[in-house]
């Protein structure tokens, strides 16, 4: 019988939301910014960021020199009216200034410089996420503010899956600590549960999910990373029966890998080839949250 065990942290949610927040204000300050500006997509991520950053300005703004979080929604022709609404409901329900600005036109006066990027999907999203960096840091540029990332740690740190000076081109990473995992128990606790229901979503290709894109979920990504962490390996994780329970069902739905050693091949590989270089080229500070295990 497989008694080994890979071991995943755990939060107390009002510590780290406190921790998260003290971070931005800290970082804010330090950049000596009149505070923040966040691309809102209507995605966990971005929700549970802004409402993180929100929360610590308002108990900051008591008692000091106020700073203000604007938010921007930079819709193309790729992504769902709904999830520019639900950024607007977002940004209304934290009492937010936002701004939504279609980057269609923006996106389509870029075939006179760059068509190659039209003739591929997986480009023209790169290069999408960039036009958005763009705006974004010349927003906060021009206002003064700190841009403040969205990333979480499967993702950013733990995969590399986002565009190198597109969404990575941010100041500092709130939750960049956090697993996709604790970022949905994060905007539950915050009162986003239909945000956090949510298939998560680019939005840079047509019909994209993450799940489709990678053919596993973040819950096998946070799996195998713990896993490495914690001296197991690849070949160790493989036989697992908790890494079994993990994969399996995604390799049910999504055909992309043929088996647990695909997948936790493909993990390894992401994450020592795209990640970790990506991190020495572009490292965006992240919060330090306090984690424990059971």
């Amino acid at each position: 019988m497989d008694t080994k065990r890979i071991k995943l942290p755990e939060m107390d949610p009002e510590k780290v939301a406190d921790e998260i927040g003290k971070f931005v204000v800290e970082t804010a300050l330090q950049c000596g910014s009149s505070g923040g500006v966040i691309g809102l997509s209507g995605g966990v991520d971005s929700t549970t960021t802004a409402t993180l950053v929100k929360i610590a300005f308002d108990e900051h703004n008591k008692t000091h020199e106020p700073l203000e979080l604007v938010v921007y929604m930079l819709p193309s022709a790729l992504n769902s009216p709904k999830d520019t609404a639900d950024g607007v409901s977002v940004a209304e329900k934290l009492g937010l200034r936002y701004e939504i600005q279609g980057l269609q036109a923006i996106i389509e006066a870029y075939r006179s410089t760059n068509p190659e990027a039209f003739a591929s999907n997986y480009h023209r999203g790169n290069m999408i996420s960039r036009i958005r960096a763009n705006i974004l840091q010349t927003k906060a540029a021009t206002e003064g503010k700190t841009l403040i990332g969205t990333g979480n740690n499967d993702e950013d740190f733990g995969i590399g899956y986002y565009t190198l000076f597109g969404d990575g081109a941010v100041a500092c990473s709130p939750i960049g600590n956090l697993s996709k995992r604790l970022v949905f128990q994060m905007a539950a606790y915050l009162g986003f549960e239909n945000i956090a229901a949510k298939e998560p979503a680019a939005g840079l290709e047509p019909g994209q999910t993450d799940f489709k894109d990678l053919g596993y979920r973040y819950d096998a990504v946070e799996l195998i990373l713990a896993g490495l962490r914690q001296g197991f390996s690849p070949e160790e994780m493989v036989g697992m029966e908790q890494v079994k329970a993990t994969i399996l069902p995604h390799l049910a739905v999504n055909k992309k890998f043929n088996s647990v050693g695909e997948v936790v091949e493909d993990i390894m590989f992401r994450h020592y080839q795209i990640a970790i270089p990506k991190q020495q080229i572009i490292h965006p500070p992240a919060a330090p949250v306090t984690l424990f295990y059971r």
